[in-house]
């Protein structure tokens, strides 16, 4: 019996020797791999690559927007009778564009692993470099056409008419800022008159530039060609800065009539966590406690300027539902959490629509980069989300996240703006 187990055992020993060796340098390998993969280096290499598929998606995103204009002066202007081209780059240039941004927006997640940047990076870059080329093609076979189907003087009458239908529905952008300024304090208005002064601003450069191209025009020997692109795009500037006055006077306004449910609500959240707050441990009804004096505190104070301050006390009631959330945790019940987030989703649609507003503001006179569009888009996105969620809890967590990324995406817009040079 000695002999049949020594030899057993003298196999088995160097068996499992061996084993044991190639498992751990299985094991050292695999951890090798993983921590070049995450090297700084590595992490490096990868974010100068999710920059540059940034640069082209910006790029991208830019043309899309020139061909929103293109292929709506394409059909208000010249019957529909332009080449299809143009609205089939649009329509593929679009769909790049959103996949792109989704794919941009996990890459920039701060877990993303340095070989999954890299590859989705790459990818991006590629697909929207792609999708360029063809807008490229596409815009060259239109503005072809336009040359030989359209004449100068006709698109120049063309640009008036547009010219002349903003300017009717602008109406008095004046008596909008002087509303506003006549019952809130200025921090309400400050971006209605930013709005203001830019749009009108644009339509006065807008027909400079439409009456330059007119004379042009009228002589053979010149091209209206760059006076008329120049003109088009102050009248885009001018559409925009329109929509985001008129959209600013609405949400104040809004505010203003929100605001004194909006208090009594916060009111009664804050007397249902006192009332949550009897049940608890002495210790955590202490922590409770302290919390509660504290955002009953920072609720007077926000009230006690709210009729100046609509906008700014809405968001801020929006900020302090959510403190409350969070310092009450798990102490509510279903039915608790859930007729919280009832009350307190209005106002957070309310706070997040302002935040989003003030984004896209921010993004249009920045030139803002992949970053701050990914997060609007974001925000856009939860934001819908939210608008469609039938259950409350899901609906406020949706617009809670919009209104995180619509700040974030107004930061790196304002930040891009203030230093043009990096």
């Amino acid at each position: 019996m000695t002999d049949p187990a020594g030899a057993i055992l003298g196999w088995l020993v160097p068996a499992v020797v061996v084993f044991g060796v190639t498992a751990i340098a299985i094991a050292v390998i695999v951890w090798a791999v993983r921590r070049a993969r995450r090297a700084p280096r590595a992490r490096a290499v990868a974010e100068q690559a999710r920059q540059r598929a940034g640069a082209t998606l910006v790029r991208l995103d830019d043309e899309v927007g020139e061909l929103d204009l293109e292929v709506g002066l394409s059909g208000a202007l010249y019957g529909g009778d332009a080449p299809a081209s143009l609205r089939r780059a649009r329509l593929t240039a679009q769909h790049v564009r959103d996949d792109a941004f989704e794919e941009y927006r996990a890459i920039s997640a701060p877990d993303a692993l340095p070989s999954e940047v890299g590859r989705t990076a790459a990818r991006i870059d590629r697909r929207a470099g792609e999708a360029l080329a063809a807008v490229a093609a596409a815009r060259a076979e239109h503005g072809a056409w336009v040359r030989a189907n359209v004449s100068a003087a006709g698109q120049v009458d063309a640009a008036r008419r547009r010219l002349a239908d903003l300017r009717a529905g602008m109406g008095d952008p004046a008596a909008l800022v002087a509303d506003l300024s006549s019952r809130f304090a200025e921090d309400e208005w400050q971006g209605a008159s930013r709005a203001a002064r830019a749009a009108l601003t644009e339509v006065a450069e807008a027909e400079q530039l439409l009456d330059a191209a007119a004379s042009r025009a009228a002589d053979p020997s010149l091209s209206a060609l760059p006076e008329l692109a120049a003109a088009e795009r102050a009248l885009r500037k001018a559409e925009t800065d329109a929509r985001h006055l008129e959209e600013t006077h609405r949400l104040v306004l809004q505010a203003a009539q929100a605001v004194p449910d909006e208090i009594a609500a916060a009111r009664a959240a804050l007397a249902s966590a006192s009332h949550t707050r009897q049940n608890l441990e002495a210790a955590d009804a202490e922590r409770l406690g302290d919390e509660l004096r504290a955002i009953e505190d920072e609720l007077n104070r926000v009230e006690s300027d709210a009729a100046r301050r609509p906008t700014r006390t809405v968001d801020a009631i929006a900020r302090l539902r959510g403190r409350l959330d969070l310092a009450l945790g798990d102490a509510r019940t279903a039915q608790q959490r859930l007729r919280s987030a009832r009350t307190a989703l209005p106002g957070t649609l309310a706070a997040a629509r302002s935040a989003i507003a003030q984004a896209e503001a921010s993004l249009a006179h920045s030139g803002a980069g992949a970053d701050a569009r990914s997060r609007l888009l974001s925000a856009q996105d939860e934001l819908a989300q939210a608008r469609q969620a039938t259950d409350p809890v899901a609906a406020i967590d949706a617009a809670r996240r919009a209104l995180r990324d619509a700040e974030d995406a107004k930061a790196l817009a304002d930040y891009a703006r203030l230093s043009p040079g990096r």
